[in-house]
């Protein structure tokens, strides 16, 4: 059985802002083997939200609100999306995993919500702190 991947919130919001047109394209390209069926990756509520927050407010886009929330709401519909999600005792890892490899809580949280439902991988651009985290192979797309 092939590993599922985590997309996490930079690949999306790559996807789908043309601002730097490479990792736009490779962004696309990967979610692309996604949609076509090809390969199945992983998305936690969390990457959601904070896709639609900074699409939304941190980046100059032609794709309004509206836009942003079908985008969701599509991923959310959509079955080639392994949906994850975290609970309390998620939280209370993720303090542990930030406390103890000095990691942004928010990076903690995305990692012990994939460690929680089994995934081990995660495609991002910020390989540097999720490397520190035992049992988390970061891949960067983009190099």
């Amino acid at each position: 059985m092939k590993e599922i991947h985590l997309i996490d919130t930079n690949i999306l919001v790559y996807a789908f802002d043309n601002s730097e047109k490479k990792k736009h394209r490779v962004a696309v390209d990967l979610l692309k083997k996604c949609f076509d069926e090809k390969e199945k990756f992983a998305i936690s509520s969390q990457n959601l939200a904070e896709f639609f927050i900074v699409m939304s407010s941190k980046v100059k886009s032609t794709v309004n609100k509206k836009e942003i929330q079908d985008i969701v709401e599509n991923i959310i519909e959509f079955e080639g999306f392994y949906k994850i999600n975290y609970d309390e005792h998620t939280v209370l890892q993720a303090i542990d995993i930030h406390r103890k490899y000095n990691v942004d809580f928010w990076d903690a949280l995305i990692a012990s919500t994939m460690l929680n439902n089994g995934i081990n991988y995660i495609y991002t651009e910020n390989i540097k702190d999720f490397r520190k985290i035992p049992n988390i192979t970061s891949l960067n797309p983009f190099i």
